[in-house]
């Protein structure tokens, strides 16, 4: 059986005056520390959540805006190689004009060189064809 002696009331006295002093020393600032931990775990992860989505949307924008500035880049670029088609197309029907022209205009000359040829063997065919028949007939 137990025995409730003067000894019982000093153990328990001394048991609660130990938590007391435990709880004060040890035990309330252990918690406090571990609820600092968790509150300070905790918004590290929020801002870490935080981060991630800001770094997800800026990575949208910049693939949006890079998708974009390609679209554009490529109808720049077609818009060009087609005013080149155009332009090449005006140069060379420009240089077939020119070509064409100065073709005509070198026959025209040509045509007048021989004419002036002709006319000027003309006017000498009677005196060659007199010094011919001299010499043939001797």
């Amino acid at each position: 059986m137990i025995d409730l002696n003067i000894t019982f009331f000093f153990q328990l006295v001394n048991f609660l005056v130990t938590l007391v002093v435990l709880n004060a020393i040890l035990i309330r600032p252990v918690r406090g520390i571990i609820r600092q931990r968790r509150d300070k775990m905790s918004g590290l992860l929020g801002e870490s959540e935080q981060f991630a989505g800001q770094a997800d949307t800026k990575l949208k924008n910049y693939e949006a805006t890079l998708v974009k500035a390609r679209a554009e880049a490529t109808a720049e670029r077609d818009k060009a190689r087609a005013e080149g088609v155009a332009r090449e197309q005006v140069i060379l029907a420009d240089a077939g004009r020119q070509a064409q022209d100065y073709l005509e205009k070198s026959r025209q000359e040509v045509a007048a060189q021989v004419k002036t040829a002709m006319d000027a063997l003309k006017g000498q065919v009677d005196a060659l064809a007199a010094k011919a028949t001299a010499k043939v007939l001797g």
